[in-house]
C-alpha cells in the first residue's frame, strides 16, 4: 500500500496522530454509511488526558482555546484514520459541528474552531474546506474547551 501522503504531510508539520480516544458513554467513534463517515465528537485529548480544560474567554485565552480545537482535531483525524485505514481515503470534509466551553460574554468561537479548520486545510487543501456551525456552550463534558463532531465524504 502507498505511503499516506495526507499523514506525511501532517508529520512534516511537527504532528502526530494520537491513539484513538475510548468512549466514555455508549456511543462509537465513528458510523459510516455509504460514502460518509460520521465522527462523534472529540475532545483535546492528548495521551490519555485532557491537554486543556476550563472555559475559553476565562481560564484560557482565545490562543489557548485554537489550540485546543487543533488537538481535537488530531483525534477526530485519528478517528478518521482508524476507519479508513488511510486519511488519503479523504475524498472531502463535508462538515463540522464544534461547540466551545465560553465564558460569559466570550463571543469569538468562530476564531477558536479555526484551530481545526486552518488544520483541515493546510492537510487537504480545497477538499478540506468545510461547512461549519461553531456555538458557544455554558458546559462540556469533563469542562474540556471545546468538541467537534464531523461528517466526511470517503472513498
Amino acid at each position: 500500500m502507498d505511503q499516506d501522503k495526507v499523514l506525511e504531510k501532517l508529520e512534516s508539520l511537527g504532528l502526530k496522530l494520537p491513539r484513538v480516544a475510548p468512549a466514555v458513554a455508549t456511543y462509537v467513534p465513528a458510523v459510516r454509511t455509504g460514502s460518509l463517515l460520521f465522527i462523534s465528537g472529540q475532545g483535546p485529548i492528548e495521551d490519555g488526558k485532557y491537554k486543556y480544560v476550563g472555559k475559553v474567554g476565562g481560564e484560557l485565552t482565545l490562543e489557548q482555546g485554537y489550540d485546543a480545537a487543533k488537538h481535537v482535531m488530531l483525534n477526530c483525524l485519528a478517528v478518521i484514520k482508524n476507519e479508513l485505514g488511510s486519511l488519503d481515503k479523504v475524498k472531502r470534509i463535508v462538515k463540522l459541528l464544534a461547540w466551545v466551553n465560553s465564558a460569559p460574554g466570550f463571543n469569538r468561537q468562530p476564531m477558536v474552531i479555526n484551530g481545526g479548520s486552518d488544520l483541515l486545510v493546510e492537510l487537504f487543501g480545497e477538499r478540506g474546506r468545510h461547512a461549519r456551525s461553531a456555538v458557544a456552550a455554558n458546559e462540556l463534558p469533563f469542562d474540556i474547551p471545546v468538541e467537534i463532531e464531523m461528517i466526511v465524504e470517503c472513498e
